[in-house]
C-alpha cells in the first residue's frame, strides 16, 4: 500500500478501537483497510468519573495493536481521535500521556460542538445537496451533537450533555425505570434542547431531519423491524413512544436480544431512546438514517485536504 496516497482515523470510542483507512481523493470512503479492537470502558470508570487501570490498560493495548496494523500495512497518516470516553473522563490527561509514553501516539480530542460540525459534513455529503436544509443529530455516549445548515457546512452547530451513557449513569440507576423517571428524563431533555436551540428551533422548521449516530440506527433498526419497514431508513417519534415503556420494563440482557440493539448498548438503549424521543418532537418529528457520522465527516476533510492536486496551506480538521 502507498502510504502517500493513504489517509485513516484511529476512533477511540467507549465501545472499540476502530481503525478505518481510504484513499486520498475517494469521496466515497471506501475502506483499503479496517480493523477493530474491542473495549468496554464503560465498565472502567469509576464513581468519580475516571477511567481506572485496568482501562487504561485496555486503550494502549488497542492503540499499540492499531498502529502495529498500520505499520504493518505502510500506513502512517493516522488521526488518533479519542472521543468522550476519554475525553470528559476526570482523569483525561493521564490517560493521554500514558498511551503516548507507551505506545508513542498522542491521542488527539475535538471539541463537541467540532464533532457537530463533522457529522453535518459527513450527512451533507451522503445525502447531497438536492436534499435541501439539513439539521443533523448526533447521540454519543457522552454529549449530543446538533448542527444545521443549507450548503456543505453547518451554519450553526452544538454539543449538549445528553449523551446515552452519560444519562445512563445519571438518570437511571438499576437495569429497569419507573414512568416516573423517564417522564422526568423526557421533560428535562426537552428542557435542555429548547433552551440551547432558543430562537433557532423555530428557524429550523422545514428543514430535513438527520439521525447520525450508532445509537439512532439501532434505535432505527429496532422500530424498522417491527413495523417491516426499512430497517435503518428512517426513525419516526411515534415509534420511540411505543418502544420507550417496553424498553423501561426489561433488563438490559433482555434489550440485547432485541433486533438492532448490540449487547454492549442494550443498557444505555432506553436513555437513547427517551433522548432520542425528545430531539425528534423538537425535530419535526422524524428523522432520516444516515450511516456516516463524525469519523467519516474527519475523514472526509482529510482525504480531501490531502488530494494530489491540492495546493495551498491546509485547514486544521481539529
Amino acid at each position: 500500500m502507498n502510504e502517500a496516497a493513504t489517509t485513516g482515523v484511529l476512533d477511540v470510542g467507549c465501545f472499540s478501537a476502530r481503525l478505518t483507512v481510504v484513499r486520498n481523493g475517494d469521496s466515497r470512503l471506501r475502506p483499503v483497510l479496517s480493523h477493530k479492537t474491542r473495549l468496554h470502558l464503560d465498565r472502567a470508570l469509576d464513581l468519580a468519573g475516571r477511567l481506572r487501570p485496568e482501562g487504561i490498560d485496555s486503550i494502549v493495548a488497542a492503540v499499540r495493536t492499531a498502529n502495529r496494523v498500520a505499520a504493518r500495512h505502510g500506513v502512517s497518516d493516522i488521526f488518533p481521535l479519542a472521543t468522550s470516553s476519554v475525553r470528559d473522563a476526570r482523569n483525561a490527561d493521564e490517560v493521554v500521556e500514558r498511551v503516548h509514553c507507551e505506545t508513542g501516539t498522542h491521542l488527539r480530542f475535538l471539541s463537541g460542538t467540532r464533532e457537530a460540525q463533522l457529522s453535518y459534513v459527513a450527512a451533507r455529503r451522503w445525502f447531497g445537496a438536492s436534499a435541501g436544509p439539513l439539521a443533523v443529530v448526533d447521540i454519543g455516549g457522552g454529549t449530543v451533537e446538533l448542527a444545521a445548515g443549507h450548503g456543505s457546512d453547518a451554519e450553526f452547530a452544538l454539543s449538549l450533555g445528553l449523551g446515552a451513557r452519560e444519562v445512563t449513569r445519571t438518570w437511571f440507576g438499576a437495569d429497569t425505570a419507573s414512568a416516573t423517571a423517564v417522564a422526568r428524563l423526557r421533560a428535562h431533555a426537552l428542557e435542555h434542547v429548547r433552551d440551547a436551540l432558543g430562537n433557532a428551533e423555530h428557524q429550523l422548521h422545514g428543514y430535513h431531519t438527520v439521525g447520525s449516530s450508532k445509537v439512532l440506527r439501532q434505535l432505527a433498526r429496532l422500530a424498522g423491524t417491527a413495523r417491516r419497514g426499512s430497517p435503518e431508513g428512517e426513525l419516526r417519534v411515534e415509534d420511540l413512544r411505543e418502544w420507550i415503556p417496553r424498553l423501561a420494563a426489561m433488563p438490559a440482557t433482555r434489550r440485547g436480544e432485541l433486533p438492532g440493539i448490540s449487547r454492549p448498548r442494550a443498557r444505555q438503549a432506553l436513555a437513547g431512546a427517551v433522548v432520542a424521543e425528545a430531539l425528534l418532537t423538537v425535530f419535526g418529528g422524524r428523522a432520516r438514517i444516515c450511516p456516516w457520522s463524525t469519523t467519516q465527516g474527519l475523514l472526509l476533510t482529510m482525504v480531501e485536504q490531502r488530494r494530489p492536486q491540492h495546493r495551498g496551506p491546509s485547514r486544521s480538521v481539529a
